[in-house]
């Protein structure tokens, strides 16, 4: 039975996992989106997103907390610039986990991890989505698409007959 067992121990020492989600954690800060197995992702999340929580109060106590986990002054000035400047206004889930399959050669379940709000992708589809016409206006253009294309179609037929 697994009671009270919460954190996922990754294989690794205490000391070598909290190196490990620093460093992981400095990554998807400075390139917004890393590719890590699900497990790892799941463990990262735990770890960042207090972080950039810390990180929307630009307090001199708030840095030095955030600057102590991931031990990364550049990680630390782009977290307290630009991330917290994006993700102001949202109360959580600063990350998405998106799965990508398995690796070849051990069959471990793979994921992008990235911070929610620089997926640009991901933004045009949800403003795409919105934009959406009735079937009348549809019927209407394909309508006069139809007796118009007939009408273009027949003098070429004619005078390909006519030769």
């Amino acid at each position: 039975m697994r009671h009270n067992k919460k954190i996922n121990h990754l294989g690794r020492t205490n000391t070598h996992r909290n190196a490990m989600l620093s460093n992981m954690a400095c990554s998807l800060i400075k390139h917004k989106r890393i590719f890590t197995t699900v497990a790892k992702a799941k463990a990262l999340r735990k770890f960042v997103e207090p972080l950039i929580t810390k990180s929307k109060e630009d307090t001199t106590h708030s840095r030095r907390v955030v600057f102590s986990n991931l031990q990364d002054k550049y990680a630390v000035t782009e977290l307290f610039k630009e991330v917290s400047q994006k993700i102001g206004d949202r109360p959580g889930g600063y990350t998405r986990i998106l799965k990508t399959g398995n690796r070849l050669g051990d069959n471990a379940a793979m994921c992008f991890i990235e911070l929610v709000d620089y997926n640009e992708n991901m933004l045009k589809t949800a403003t795409a989505k919105k934009a959406t016409k009735t079937r009348r206006s549809r019927k209407k253009s394909t309508a006069a698409a139809e007796t118009e294309a007939p009408v273009a179609e027949a003098p070429v037929a004619e005078e390909k007959a006519a030769e």
